[in-house]
C-alpha cells in the first residue's frame, strides 16, 4: 500500500509536468511568431530573452541558443538594461545546467552594469546569485562574503519589498552555508527564521524552498522519516505553484526535491522506492532535455545499484553520467563520478583502476577550486581571512571596506553567527515596523471614511424625516381640525339637525383617533430618531398587554368586527412594555383598518426555543404580493386606505419593526390577497 502511494505522487508529478508544458506551449508560439515579425534590435533582445525564460524549464537547449543570442544582440547595441537582462537570464539558464562557473561569468557581467548604472536592487541581486553559485560550487567562504555584501547593500537606503524579499533569500543561504559545514542546528535556525520572513513579506513561494532544505538537513541528520514529510510537503506546495504558474521558477526545485526523496529512500534501503523516484526524474528531465538533470539521474542510479553490489549496472549509469557531465562541462557532477567509479574498482578488487579514477577526481577537484578560491575551509575548525580586495562596484561604500578589513582573520564561523543574526533581527524589525505602521495608517483611514459615509447616512436620513413631518403636517393634520371648525361654524349658525349631529360627531371621533393615533407615533418615531427612547426590559404579560389593547380600540371604534385574544396566560416575555404595547395597538390598528365589517382579528403567541413568536392576524383583504417588501422601509413607508377609507402614513409598521428590533425581536408578515395577513414578531422569554 505504501508502494503504491509512492507510485501515486510520481504519476502526479509527470500529470503536473505535461499539464504545464501544454499551458506553456501556446505562449511560446507566440512569442516565436513575434520573433519572426521585423523589430527593432532593443524589441527584439526583449523576445529572445523572454523566449528564454519561457523554454529555461522546458527545453534547456533551446533557453541556452536563445540566451545566447540575446546577449549577442545586446552587447551589439549596447544597451546596459538588454546587457543586464540577457546576462541575468544567461546565468540562469547555465545554473539550471548545473555550469556554475559560466553562470558566475555571467553573473558577474550582470553586476558591473548595475554598478554602472548605481541601481542597488540590482546591485545587491547580482552579489546574492554571486554567493549562490559560489556556494553550488562548494567555495563557502566566497559564498558568504557576497551574501552578507548583498544584505548590506539592499539595506541601505529606503527598503523596498522586492529588496526584503531578496534579504530573506540572502538569510536562506546562508543557513545552506551551514548546512554544508555540518552545522545542522544552526542551518536550521536560520532556514526557519527565513521561513517566518516569507510570512511576513507575503513570500509564499519561499515556503517549498524551506521545506526542501530542513527536509535536506534532516536526510543529513539520519532522520529519514522526518525528511520524507518536509521533502513531501514541499513536493506538494511545488505542483500547487505549477498549478497556478506553469512558468514559475518554482518548478526547476521540483526534480531537486524528487531527487533528495529518492536518496532518502536509497539510504533506508527501500531500493525499489528510491529507483522509482529517480525514473520519474529522469522522464521530467527528458521533457525539457535537461543533459545535467539526467546526468544527476544517472550518478543516483549508479549509486544505488553500487549499494545493492550490482557492479555492473552501477558501472554503466556511472559511465552515461560521466559522458554527460564531460560534454556540458559540469564538472562539479564530473568529480562525482570520478569519486563513485574509484570506490566501484576498489569494491572490485581493482585497486590499480580505482586509484586512477581517484587521481581524476582529485586533480580535477583541486584544479577547479584552485581557480575560484583563495582561501581553504575547514570542517572542524573555520577561520574566514579576508585580503583588501578591489571595490568591484562603485556603490560599495569606505564605510564596508573598512568593515571588510577589521573582520580580517576572525574566526569564521563566528562571523556568521554574529552578523547573519543581526542582519536577521533587522530584516525582521523591519519588515514588522513597516506592516505596524501600514495597519495603522489603514486603520485610521477606514475610520475617516466609515465617519463619514456615517455622517453622510444621518444627514441624509434627517432630510428625510424633515420632509416626512412636513407632508403629515400638510396634509393628515389639516383635515381633521378644518372638521371640527366646520361642525362648530354649523352648529353655532343652527345649520345642523339635531338628528344629524349624533352622525356628525361620529365621523369627527372617527378622523380624531385617526389623528391621535397619528399624532402618537409621530412623538414616538421623532423620539426614536433623536434616540431618546431608553427601554427598561421586565417581566411583561403578552395576554394582558393583547387584552388592553383589544379593549381600548374596541371603544373607539365603529367598525363591528370580532377580536380573539389566544395568548396563553404563562406567555410571558422579557421586554420594554411600553414599546411592545405600542407594537401590539399598532398591528391590531392595522388589522382593524384592513377588516370588512363582521371580519375576525386573532392574536396568539407559541414557544420556539428561546423565545415567544406572537402573531396577529385577519381575515381582511389582504396585502399584493409587490408591496410586502414595502411595508417596513422606513425611507419609503407604504400607506393605502383601509376598508371604511380609513387613512393611514405607514409609521405604524415601521415603529414596530424598529421597536421589535430594539427589543431583540424580529418581525414579518405572511398574506394572500383576499385571504387576509398575519404579523408575526418575536421576544425573548423570561
Amino acid at each position: 500500500m505504501r508502494l503504491f502511494s509512492v507510485y501515486s505522487i510520481l504519476l502526479l508529478c509527470l500529470f503536473a509536468a505535461f499539464t504545464s508544458l501544454a499551458r506553456q506551449a501556446s505562449h511560446i508560439d507566440s512569442l516565436e511568431r513575434e520573433l519572426l515579425t521585423k523589430h527593432p534590435d532593443t524589441v527584439r533582445v526583449s523576445l529572445l530573452t523572454s523566449l528564454a525564460n519561457s523554454y529555461m524549464l522546458v527545453n534547456f537547449n533551446k533557453s541556452l541558443n536563445y540566451a545566447r543570442e540575446a546577449v549577442t544582440l545586446a552587447d551589439k547595441i549596447n544597451n546596459q538594461g538588454a546587457i543586464l537582462r540577457a546576462n541575468r537570464t544567461m546565468a540562469l539558464v547555465y545554473m539550471l545546467g548545473g555550469d556554475y562557473t559560466s553562470a558566475l561569468s555571467h553573473e558577474k557581467t550582470t553586476l558591473q552594469v548595475a554598478s554602472e548604472q548605481k541601481d542597488s536592487t540590482e546591485i545587491g541581486l547580482s552579489f546574492s546569485n554571486i554567493g549562490n553559485y559560489y556556494y553550488e560550487l562548494g567555495v563557502y567562504d566566497e559564498s558568504y562574503f557576497y551574501l552578507t555584501q548583498a544584505y548590506s547593500i539592499l539595506n541601505q537606503g529606503a527598503v523596498t519589498h522586492e529588496d526584503s524579499v531578496t534579504m530573506n533569500i540572502v538569510l536562506h543561504n546562508v543557513g545552506r552555508v551551514f548546512k554544508e559545514m555540518g552545522q545542522y542546528e544552526t542551518a536550521l535556525q536560520h532556514l526557519r527564521l527565513s521561513q517566518k520572513a516569507s510570512i511576513r513579506l507575503g513570500d509564499v513561494e519561499g515556503r517549498p524552498y524551506s521545506l526542501d532544505e530542513i527536509g535536506d538537513v534532516m536526510l543529513r541528520q539520519g532522520k529519514y522519516d522526518s525528511a520524507l514529510t518536509y521533502l513531501n510537503q514541499a513536493l506538494d506546495e511545488i505542483h500547487s505553484f505549477i498549478r497556478k504558474n506553469p512558468e514559475t521558477l518554482v518548478k526547476e526545485l521540483r526534480t531537486k526535491t524528487l531527487i533528495k526523496i529518492a536518496r532518502t529512500y536509497m539510504f533506508k534501503k527501500e531500493y525499489d522506492k528510491a529507483l522509482a523516484f529517480y525514473d520519474s526524474t529522469y522522464q521530467l528531465h527528458e521533457l525539457t532535455n535537461n543533459q545535467f538533470g539526467i546526468a544527476e539521474v544517472e550518478l543516483g542510479r549508479g549509486t544505488l545499484f553500487l549499494s545493492k553490489n550490482n557492479y555492473i549496472e552501477a558501472e554503466n549509469h556511472f559511465d552515461i553520467a560521466l559522458e554527460i557531465a564531460k560534454r556540458i562541462n559540469a564538472r562539479v557532477l564530473e568529480i562525482n563520478c570520478y569519486n563513485q567509479l574509484a570506490q566501484l574498482w576498489e569494491k572490485k578488487g581493482d585497486y590499480k583502476t580505482s586509484l586512477e579514477f581517484y587521481k581524476k577526481y582529485k586533480n580535477l577537484h583541486d584544479s577547479l577550486f584552485s581557480q575560484e578560491m583563495q582561501q581553504k575551509l575547514f570542517r572542524d575548525q573555520v577561520r574566514f581571512a579576508t585580503e583588501s580586495k578591489d571595490v568591484q562596484i562603485q556603490a560599495l561604500t569606505k564605510m564596508e571596506e573598512y568593515r571588510r578589513a577589521e573582520i580580517k582573520r576572525q574566526e569564521f564561523i563566528r562571523n556568521v553567527l554574529v552578523v547573519v543574526m543581526a542582519l536577521s533581527v533587522i530584516l525582521l524589525f523591519t519588515v514588522y515596523r513597516s506592516g505596524q505602521r501600514r495597519k495603522r495608517i489603514n486603520a485610521l483611514l477606514l475610520q475617516h471614511q466609515e465617519e463619514m459615509e456615517r455622517r453622510s447616512i444621518e444627514l441624509e436620513q434627517l432630510n428625510q424625516v424633515k420632509d416626512k413631518f412636513f407632508s403629515i403636517i400638510s396634509h393628515d393634520l389639516r383635515s381633521p381640525i378644518n372638521a371640527l371648525a366646520g361642525l362648530l361654524d354649523l352648529m353655532d349658525k343652527g345649520a345642523i339637525a339635531s338628528e344629524e349631529l349624533p352622525m356628525a360627531i361620529k365621523e369627527l371621533r372617527v378622523r380624531f383617533n385617526h389623528t391621535r393615533t397619528l399624532l402618537n407615533n409621530l412623538l414616538d418615531w421623532t423620539l426614536l430618531q433623536m434616540d431618546k427612547i431608553n427601554l427598561q426590559p421586565a417581566k411583561i404579560s403578552l395576554k394582558n398587554l393583547a387584552a388592553e389593547n383589544i379593549d381600548l380600540i374596541r371603544s373607539t371604534q365603529t367598525k363591528q368586527v370580532n377580536f380573539v385574544n389566544s395568548i396563553p396566560t404563562g406567555a410571558i416575555a422579557y421586554a420594554d412594555s411600553n414599546t411592545i404595547n405600542l407594537v401590539i395597538r399598532n398591528l391590531i390598528s392595522n388589522a382593524l383598518k384592513f377588516t370588512n365589517e363582521g371580519g375576525e382579528i386573532k392574536l396568539a403567541s407559541e414557544e420556539k426555543d428561546n423565545m415567544w413568536v406572537v402573531s396577529v392576524s385577519d381575515n381582511g383583504v389582504g396585502i399584493k404580493p409587490e408591496v410586502l417588501d414595502m411595508l417596513f422601509d422606513k425611507i419609503n413607508p407604504y400607506s393605502t386606505r383601509g376598508t371604511a377609507n380609513e387613512k393611514g402614513t405607514g409609521l405604524g409598521l415601521i415603529l414596530c419593526k424598529e421597536f421589535v428590533e430594539k427589543n431583540n425581536g424580529k418581525i414579518w408578515v405572511e398574506s394572500t390577497e383576499g385571504n387576509g395577513s398575519t404579523f408575526w414578531f418575536t421576544l425573548p422569554k423570561v
